[in-house]
């Protein structure tokens, strides 16, 4: 076949590369043998400003960390965390190693602008959209035990903790997660590990119409492998669960997590017990661009497959300066398909916390990206953009029932209860749930009227 004009996305493989370390300044002398050691990797996480200084020395210069100080004491909803690993993917080949060299690049660099805000990234016309809230999802109202949320009919989340080994700006489980900040107050898990664990069993014992488990947090790579094998293996018992999906950001922020000879042992235990008992047994995690995948996250994800795990997969979100154009979106599904056997399973819309405005998209925007992918990746490895509406969940971008452009409204259906809720037949299907686009993606008119609706409920 002839082609007189190039494709609007052109696919070029461009194998992994893990960036070298000691490229800065505070890591020149570590050794491989300690950056694949995951206690050197957790010991050595970035947690203040501080300790960022030292690993970065003067590549940055001191406009960035008076804006990364000004973010942490006026706007961000997460603490500082980064393990050396997440840290060593932002601006990974520099052209440039003289003083101050990497400031407009460590501006721009896309993980960066996700895991380190500043304040300058933030909007100042819209910061907040009027309805943003801490717990945006409700999974706290949803819960039927600790940290157990019952949504969907036949699934459930259990939050077994409320830490990670990283912490993401936009975590759609601020309320939770996570040290509390000068702007966020969080919730606390008040029950000891082993009682929440037995109350989510008991519930599950109890309820055999659930048959799919996410097990979450948090992160479950902060959850000490003993304690987290005993609680699978206590799914495991309950006959009527079929599915289990272990949520972990970690195995492409701290690899060596999941490489390290205890973890890979004991999950090899749980996955021939799931392929024993006919369970199907899955990693989740949360990659959000191609820097982020290295030979380290494809070595992880194929010792999971290995051992017996049956599938990786991920679950990205759709942020503006990280991810939300089709050539960056396709060359990450390429990466993790193509290169580390990670299936591209989600992108999720930015869900509406504080301060979130500037990373959101439009249901619209999320519309034209889901189009545009179409084509290029084999159809089981294409992702599907969806809305997290709350009270409902997971929506395809297509499916939104009704759509106020204008004014940013969009209303969804759906065909299920929740564990709150207890709407006859005819409700349900009548009922609809608004979400809400970024304000500052309407036209002046809508943009108008919101601001005339903040005017009136003063």
């Amino acid at each position: 076949m002839t082609q007189s004009a190039p494709q609007p996305y052109e696919y070029r493989r461009r194998e992994l590369v893990e960036p070298d370390w000691t490229r800065l300044p505070g890591w020149r002398d570590v050794t491989r043998e300690q950056w694949e050691s995951a206690q050197w990797q957790r010991v050595n996480c970035v947690k203040n400003i501080k300790q960022l200084r030292a690993v970065l020395g003067d590549l940055v210069d001191e406009r960035y960390y008076a804006d990364l100080s000004a973010d942490q004491e006026q706007f961000a909803t997460m603490s500082m965390l980064l393990p050396p690993q997440m840290l060593n993917t932002m601006v990974p080949f520099p052209t440039d190693t003289a003083p101050g060299s990497w400031t407009e690049a460590f501006y721009a660099d896309p993980i960066r602008r996700y895991m380190i805000p500043v304040a300058s990234d933030r909007r100042t016309d819209w910061p907040s959209h009027p309805h943003s809230t801490r717990d945006s999802l409700h999974e706290h109202d949803m819960w039927v035990a600790e940290g157990l949320t019952h949504r969907y009919p036949t699934k459930v989340l259990a939050e077994l903790l409320s830490t990670c080994p990283q912490y993401c700006g936009h975590c759609t489980r601020m309320d939770l997660v996570g040290n509390s900040t000068p702007q966020i107050d969080k919730l606390k898990l008040t029950l000891k590990p082993v009682d929440r664990y037995e109350a989510h069993i008991a519930y599950l014992r109890a309820h055999p119409g659930v048959r799919d488990v996410v097990v979450s947090g948090g992160d479950v790579a902060n959850v000490p492998w003993r304690n987290l094998e005993s609680y699978l293996m206590r799914l495991l018992d309950i006959d009527t669960i079929r599915d289990i999906r272990l949520a972990t950001k970690a195995l492409a922020a701290l690899p060596q997590h999941w490489l390290a000879p205890d973890v890979v042992e004991g999950m090899e235990r749980v996955a021939k017990t799931a392929s024993r008992r006919g369970v199907n047994l899955a990693i989740h995690t949360h990659v959000n661009h191609a820097q982020s995948v290295t030979p380290l996250v494809a070595q992880a994800a194929k010792t999971a497959l290995d051992v017996g795990v049956r599938d990786v997969r991920n679950q990205g979100v759709l942020m503006r300066g990280v991810n939300a154009t089709t050539p960056e979106l396709l060359d990450l599904c390429f990466a993790l398909q193509g290169e580390a056997g990670i299936l591209p399973y989600y992108f999720y819309m930015c869900d509406m916390i504080p301060n979130a405005e500037h990373w959101r998209v439009a249901v619209w925007q999320a519309q034209a990206l889901q189009h545009d992918m179409m084509g290029y990746l084999p159809g089981y490895a294409t992702p599907r953009i969806v809305c997290d509406v709350p009270f409902v969940g997971k929506r395809w971008v297509h499916m939104v029932t009704e759509y106020d452009r204008e004014n940013g409204i969009s209303y969804w259906t759906k065909n299920y209860r929740t564990s709150i809720e207890d709407s006859s037949t005819e409700e349900l299907r009548s009922k609809r749930y608004a979400y809400y686009d970024p304000i500052d993606t309407l036209p002046e008119s809508g943009q108008k009227w919101w601001r005339k609706q903040l005017t009136a409920a003063a």
